[in-house]
């Protein structure tokens, strides 16, 4: 498979490395060092990009006849944009706020618990999540979509971060600390006892093979996806 790479921090780099890994071609980087606009015949285009570059690169692909899987997060007011364009180009479009086989197992244990969990109004639910300083949006979208897993079970309205929640928000505490590569916990606290669950990441690679599986997955396909389609999750 020949793969664009858009985006190339540390992210896009440990894409490449899995690429290769698995006998992928890597047949153009694109980023605000090398801003080419030539896909150069690749079939798939990664996007790890700075949020602000996601729906120029994503566009420019989908325009192409390049199928897309996105990992980056912060651009999402333009997804709707994304994937009406990608309908009326009849291409393929992946989003997914986290890669990671486990953060995706991750997703489909958080919604069962909190169907669970909400029929017991005695316990408080809450969600932290911890990145690396360089991450630049707050909350983090895996953050947010464990948080829209949560919603239609229990007796708040909408997610806000810790300080800006109001009595009928879900609260997000988001705290960025060196060299963490992601760690998300939902707790459910009472008067008398807790139930959490979490997942940590221990390194950048489960993301960046799960970004490469998705893309496996998709080339060749039209339509729009998540990582749900990828691992058969209903």
């Amino acid at each position: 498979m020949k793969i664009a790479l858009l985006g190339y921090g540390r992210m896009g780099k440990a894409i490449e490395r899995i690429a290769k890994s698995r006998g992928h071609e890597v047949v153009t980087i694109i980023d605000k060092d090398n801003p080419k606009e030539v896909l150069n015949g690749a079939e798939v285009a990664i996007n790890f990009s700075i949020p602000s570059a996601a729906v120029a690169n994503i566009t420019h692909a989908l325009n192409e006849g390049v199928a897309v899987v996105c990992g980056t997060t912060g651009w999402l007011d333009s997804r709707s944009d994304v994937e009406s364009l990608c309908a009326a180009k009849k291409g393929a479009f992946l989003y997914a706020s986290n890669f990671s086989l486990g953060v995706n197992i991750f997703f489909a244990l958080n919604e069962k618990l909190a169907q669970v969990m909400g029929q017991y109004k005695q316990y408080h639910a809450s969600l932290t999540e911890i990145h690396h300083t360089q991450k630049l949006d707050a909350p983090s979208g895996t953050a947010i979509t464990i948080a829209e897993g949560i919603l239609p079970h229990i007796d708040k309205n909408n997610w806000a971060l810790e300080g800006e929640a109001k009595k009928m928000d879900l609260p997000i505490r988001s705290v960025r600390l060196p060299e963490v590569p992601g760690t998300h916990t939902v707790d459910y606290n009472s008067e008398t006892e807790k139930i959490s669950i979490e997942h940590i990441a221990h390194n950048r690679d489960g993301f960046a093979m799960g970004a490469v599986i998705a893309a496996e997955w998709v080339n060749g396909k039209s339509g729009i996806f998540t990582m749900k389609d990828v691992l058969n999750i209903n």
